[in-house]
């Protein structure tokens, strides 16, 4: 029988080097590309003798200003109270004032601004024309109202 060397560690297994690793091989350090460093601002200082330069002048033109509108006032009247959204239907509680089909509201709160005709008003699901103080009705709405949203009465 033929004596074994005993492992030791010391022994390096010999490998054959596959293509796939040889394609690998890193670019030597002086072909790789390095990052630009950006150099910090220097503040120039005239020298001693010689006058800065002038400032430039910066001409303004005035902005137009936009077409005259006709002022719309705003009187608060009420607020939402709840939103059902698969209709489309704000619910809504008169603080004072009287609402009509064909007035125009502003509903305005936290994160909604939209203005809209009343189309049509339904108290206890019954058609209505005209709503009065302390009155609860549903109003459909164009876009989403939401709970506390200010509803204000839009005057030309």
């Amino acid at each position: 029988m033929a004596k074994r060397k005993k492992a030791t560690g010391k022994t390096k297994s010999k490998r054959k080097k596959t293509p796939a690793k040889a394609s690998i091989r890193r670019k030597p350090t002086a072909a790789r590309k390095t990052r630009k460093v950006r150099k910090k601002a220097t503040r120039k200082v005239p020298l001693q003798g010689t006058s800065p330069k002038k400032p430039k002048l910066i001409v303004v033109k005035p902005t137009p200003t936009p077409p005259a509108q006709p002022v719309l006032s705003e009187e608060r009247i009420g607020v939402v109270t709840h939103y059902y959204g698969h209709v489309s239907v704000a619910t809504i509680q008169l603080e004072r004032g009287t609402l009509r089909v064909g007035d125009v509201i502003h509903i305005r709160g936290h994160t909604t601004d939209f203005t809209q005709k009343v189309e049509s008003l339904e108290v206890d699901h019954a058609p209505a024309i005209e709503v009065g103080p302390k009155d609860d009705f549903g109003l459909k709405v164009v876009e989403h109202a939401r709970e506390h949203d200010g509803v204000f009465k839009v005057r030309s």
